[in-house]
């Protein structure tokens, strides 16, 4: 059976993991001649040239609207839609709701966030948001979790699909002289990247001392409303503790193959986020599949798949901590092999190609189960 898809998110050229996520499962799910088209989200400002792929542009203000955006994926057997606060239009997207409701082709809501502690607003906006889809897709069991026991939802809607990943074992490991030390993403405050320099000054007696990579654009929010205030403040904090040398900034959003070259290369990932919140992070599922071991704070998507598994917990702003687990898998005779032996079994399950043929399970179950005939009701 054909089954055509239609998507719902931030898309290329944005710069965003949601842009980056739907771009992957779009791609992967329409590889071998399956119809699929985007409709795009985009805020005030952003690049709006038309796009291979883009059916159609939603911008706030813009003509038609969510209505529009409802017309646009109508025409498609499925409608899969990226959910995090803000990226829709309203309070705190609040405008992705009527266009959910309205159509009858069948929806399925991939939810980037479940907060612990929402505002009313958003914990009544999620709930209704999962009343109107016809499947809610978490990336981790910890966000179904807090969705199933936090809000009031029919959990059977519910499926967990990790977030997917390159497969960056394709590329040769490319070690450096010194140890590699990488992390990467769109660059902000709430990375930790404060205390991973703090961690980095108490190891410089290796020898040879490690060299540190904070690869990565800053995210144009925080550009807009902040400039590169959060950069120059981690250049004023490696000068003053005399670890400028073994800092290395690379502000630039890399391709795939540019991607993989450079995590390859590392030794250790390490992922020092300041947030308890954080469910889902492709960082970090493309860190474990790339084979390379992890060093992140207790966040909640790296206590799931870290204990027991590719890497090593610490405690969240704590730099002797912090420094001590990198230190155990650059010298600890065994242990970054014992860490990957591990996962060796979990890593395919992660690849894009197994990711989305899960959605496409998912998609040609609900497909069969559509009323013949349904029609969408517009306003």
């Amino acid at each position: 059976m054909a089954v055509t898809y239609g998507f719902l998110s931030t898309h290329p050229p944005t710069q965003c993991g949601l842009a980056t996520f739907n771009s992957a499962l779009a791609a992967h799910l329409t590889r071998g001649g399956a119809f699929g088209g985007i409709v795009r989200v985009t805020a005030e400002g952003d690049d709006e040239r038309p796009r291979p792929g883009v059916v159609h542009t939603w911008t706030p203000g813009g003509r038609g609207g969510w209505q529009a955006a409802a017309t646009a994926l109508e025409s498609f057997d499925v409608a899969i839609v990226q959910h995090e606060y803000g990226i829709y239009p309203g309070p705190d997207g609040q405008d992705v709701l009527p266009l959910l409701r309205c159509l009858t082709v069948p929806s399925i809501v991939v939810l980037h966030t479940v907060l612990v502690r929402p505002t009313p607003r958003q914990k009544a906006l999620l709930e209704e948001i999962v009343a109107a889809a016809d499947a809610i897709v978490t990336m981790t069991g910890t966000a179904r979790a807090r969705l199933t026991s936090g809000y009031r939802v029919d959990a059977g809607k519910v499926s967990v699909i990790p977030h997917g990943a390159a497969d960056h074992l394709r590329v040769p490991a490319r070690r450096h002289s010194r140890p590699h030390l990488l992390t990467w993403g769109l660059l902000g405050p709430g990375k930790g990247i404060e205390w991973a320099l703090r961690a980095l000054a108490l190891l410089s007696d290796l020898d040879p001392p490690p060299i540190y990579t904070i690869a990565g654009k800053t995210h144009p929010k925080v550009l807009e409303h902040q400039g590169e205030a959060y950069r120059d403040g981690l250049y004023g904090l490696a000068a003053q503790l005399g670890i400028s040398r073994a800092v290395r900034h690379d502000p630039v959003y890399r391709d795939q193959g540019s991607l993989s070259r450079l995590v390859r290369s590392a030794d250790v990932v390490v992922l020092p986020y300041d947030s308890a919140e954080q469910v889902t992070s492709g960082v970090l599922i493309e860190a474990v599949a790339a084979g390379v071991p992890v060093v992140a704070t207790s966040f909640p998507h790296a206590v799931e798949l870290l204990a027991g598994g590719p890497g090593l917990l610490v405690p969240h702003g704590d730099p002797p901590e912090l420094a001590a687990a990198i230190r155990r898998v650059l010298t600890q005779p065994g242990l970054a092999d014992n860490l990957l032996g591990r996962t060796r079994a979990l890593i395919p399950t992660l690849l894009w190609p197994a990711v989305a043929a899960r959605y496409d399970d998912l998609v040609r179950s609900l497909v069969a189960e559509r009323p013949a005939g349904a029609v969408a009701v517009l306003p």
